[in-house]
This record gives C-alpha cells, sequence and structure tokens, in this order.
C-alpha cells in the first residue's frame, strides 16, 4: 500500500484560545439578543398527539387528521363499496411553536410581531416544519395595522370549541392567507377591512388547486365585517366577501392556443354571535357561501358559455348555505356538542356541463355532522374523547340548475382521542 493511500486528509486542531474566543462571542451575542433595548419576547406552543378511527374514506387532508366529510360509494366489479374500508392512525406533527415579539414605539404606535409553526407541512407533505402565523403589527389607541400571515377575517372571532383539528370545517372556514388588514375599534363597535392572498389554502380551477388564479387576477380577496361586543359575554356581527380569480389566460381551442380574458367574481355574505359565561357558552354563524372552497368550506365554480371561436369560457358560482351552532359548558370536566349543515343551493346560471366543474364537494347536496365531544382539563393539559357522525348526500349535478338531484345518504363514525400539554 502507498503511504499516501493511509491517510486521505488531515484537520488541525485550533488552539485552544480560539474555543475560548468562540464561546465569549456566543455568549456576548446571546446577551445581546436576550436584553435588545425595547423589545420582548414571550414563547408558546403545544404537544400534541391524536389518535383517530373512521369506519369508511373520507375527505381528511394532512394524513386523516384534518377531517372533512365522508366520501361517496365507489363500487368495485362485485358491487362492493371500495370506500366502505375503515382506517385510523396516530399522530403528533400539529405540535406547535410560536413567539410573540413586543417592540418599541414607532410614533405613537406600539408594534409587535409573531412567528408561529407546526410540521403540519405544505402542501402533500405532512413531516416539514411550515409556517402557521408570520406577521407584523402597529397598534394605536383605537386602530390596528397588521401585515403578513394570519387567520382569514372569514375564521373570525367566533370560532368553535372543539377538539378536532379541522375546528369545525367544511361548516367554519377554517384558513391562514397573507393579507393586510386594518381594524378600528370605538366603544363597542370594532370594524375589520382585509385584502388577502392565497399561499397554503388555495382555490380550485381548471388545472387543480392553484395559486394562479388569484396571482393573475391581480385582484385579492376582500372582506369587510363590523363587530359588537359587550362586554365579556356577547359578541354579534356581520361580514361580506369578494373573490375575483382568472381561471385560464391561455385556451387550448380546436388544436390551436389562443389569449383568453377569463373572470369569476362573487361575493359571500356571513353573520356570527357568541355569549360567554361562567362555564356556560354558545356560538354560531351562518354563511351564504359562494366559491369559498379555499377557506375549506364545500363550493365552487363551473363553466357557463364557451365562445365558439377561441374557447374562451365565462363562469359561474356554486352557492351553499352553511351554518353551524357549538354549546359547551364547564371549565375542569367540559362537554361540548356541535351541529354542521350544509346546502347545496345551485348555481346562478346553467351549466354547459356538470363536468365542467371546479371546487370542493360539488356533487353533495347535503352535509350533516354532529360532533360530541368530552374534555378533562388540568393546568397546561387537556385530555379529551370525541365521537362524530356524518352523513353526506351524493347525486348528479343537474346542469340547468347546479343543483344535485338523485342523492342517496353515506355516513362514516369518526372517534377521535387526543392529549395536549400546554406551555
Amino acid at each position: 500500500m502507498r503511504p499516501e493511500s493511509k491517510v486521505a486528509f488531515s484537520i488541525q486542531k485550533p488552539p485552544m484560545k480560539h474555543y475560548y474566543l468562540l464561546l465569549s462571542l456566543i455568549l456576548t451575542n446571546t446577551y445581546s439578543f436576550a436584553q435588545k433595548e425595547n423589545f420582548s419576547y414571550k414563547f408558546y406552543g403545544f404537544v400534541r398527539g391524536d389518535l383517530f378511527y373512521n369506519t369508511r374514506a373520507n375527505m381528511a387532508p394532512v394524513d386523516g387528521n384534518f377531517y372533512l366529510f365522508p366520501l361517496n360509494e365507489s363500487l368495485d366489479a362485485n358491487g362492493k363499496d371500495l370506500n366502505a374500508t375503515p382506517n385510523g392512525s396516530f399522530y403528533t406533527f400539529t405540535t406547535r411553536l410560536g413567539m410573540d415579539v413586543q417592540g418599541p414605539q414607532i410614533g405613537t404606535a406600539r408594534s409587535s410581531a409573531k412567528v408561529e409553526t407546526d410540521f403540519g407541512g405544505f402542501s402533500a407533505s405532512t413531516t416539514m416544519l411550515r409556517i402557521r402565523q408570520a406577521y407584523v403589527a402597529l397598534d394605536w389607541t383605537r386602530s390596528q395595522l397588521l401585515i403578513g400571515q394570519t387567520w382569514h377575517p372569514l375564521f373570525g372571532s367566533v370560532m368553535p370549541d372543539m377538539l378536532n383539528l379541522s375546528t369545525g370545517a367544511p361548516f367554519q372556514p377554517f384558513n391562514r392567507s397573507p393579507q393586510i388588514r386594518y381594524q378600528y375599534r370605538k366603544d363597542k363597535l370594532k370594524l375589520t377591512a382585509s385584502a388577502l392572498w392565497q399561499l397554503q389554502y388555495l382555490s380550485s380551477g381548471p388545472k387543480g388547486m392553484s395559486e394562479d388564479y388569484i396571482k393573475n387576477s391581480c385582484v385579492p380577496e376582500l372582506y369587510a365585517g363590523a363587530d359588537f361586543i359587550s362586554g365579556k359575554e356577547w359578541l354579534v356581527g356581520a361580514g361580506i366577501h369578494l373573490i375575483s380569480l382568472t381561471p385560464r389566460a391561455v385556451s387550448e381551442w380546436n388544436d390551436k392556443k389562443y389569449k383568453v380574458d377569463e373572470r369569476m367574481t362573487t361575493f359571500s355574505y356571513e353573520a356570527h354571535a357568541r355569549y360567554t359565561g361562567e362555564k356556560f357558552s354558545i356560538a354560531a354563524k351562518t354563511i351564504m357561501a359562494s366559491a369559498l372552497d379555499q377557506t375549506a368550506l364545500l363550493g365552487g365554480y363551473g363553466v357557463k358559455r364557451v365562445d365558439a371561436s377561441t374557447g374562451e369560457q365565462e363562469y359561474t358560482p356554486f352557492r351553499h348555505a352553511t351554518s353551524w351552532l357549538n354549546i359547551t359548558y364547564g371549565k375542569k370536566w367540559k362537554p361540548g356538542l356541535f351541529v354542521g349543515y350544509t346546502k347545496n343551493l345551485g348555481t346562478n346560471d346553467p351549466l354547459v356541463s356538470a363536468d365542467k366543474v371546479y371546487g370542493l364537494g360539488l356533487a353533495i347536496d347535503q352535509l350533516l355532522t354532529f360532533n360530541a365531544a368530552f374534555s378533562y382539563n388540568l393546568p397546561n393539559w387537556l385530555i379529551g374523547f370525541e365521537y362524530c357522525p356524518a352523513t353526506a348526500w351524493y347525486g348528479q349535478i343537474c346542469s340547468a340548475t347546479g343543483k344535485v338531484v338523485n342523492s342517496q345518504a353515506v355516513t362514516n363514525h369518526r372517534f377521535l382521542g387526543m392529549v395536549m400539554y400546554y406551555f
């Protein structure tokens, strides 16, 4: 063996004084970070485990953790339902870590920021770190300006108190989006105006779920709402939402490509209320939803006209009436009941085809869910159990009305056990 083949390379150990210098720099920088003038930092989060079991296959992203509704029957050659197969698992990737930052005054405004993450992944991955919230805010005496990613205003200040990760979806909007939000408060009134873009929660369209439809639209989602707040007990409010999408910029028609100018614009309306007592609370929300599938609600849109020369398409939105009611009682021992209902009201205009539609759950006529929960709550601990039967009535989309006809019921029974440790 040649001498040079014995050692490919060597690393010289630096003098000990270099270690002392490096350690001194680390300690100095750490101290400087902790003591940075006019800044304070608060870390928070939890470790969470979810154990669940379903009696059939479901629409449930995030590896089954984000439960929405049971899937329709899918019959094999012998007429057996391929989706009538139980499933279940145990996950901890919704474990969360966040940091609240209080910063210095900027003029007359108090500055702050939030960064929040979990391991729920992005897109198809459920094993990677992702951004949940990341924003900066300026607070004045009566107003706040927020820039960054946080909860969609349709999620709002009234949401169900339940154990399931989906937090009431697909009846309660669930979405966190990049946005610019302004809120004004005076006495018992709070006004909210938001402009939102899409990142992790996306609209459907001709090429599936994509942020391109809102990006090419050049018009963000817009929301305006008002809340009336009376003490710590009552909150009542309402809002209006606009979405304007560009489904396509290019049409492929008769083996040729054409530049097209397509747009689908529609409004949604919501109202909400909540009462919070010493032990008893009741909350409710109702929405006239139109193409809100990016918020995990049933909905979407379809093609109502096709230009014979270029293939350019015009669109009509589906309308869904959705409502939920949530009641809880207690503190240490806490039972709760959630009821959600959605009805497909069809489209404003006839569809060219029942196959040229884009969205979530458009073949469902009605969806009904009950959720019975019970939790044991201690300082820093929560242990709970939920039982959730959900029934979806599937049928065929009628192209003349957009409504679903000839429907039949499909039911799933979901059992969930959960433990959380807060810090």
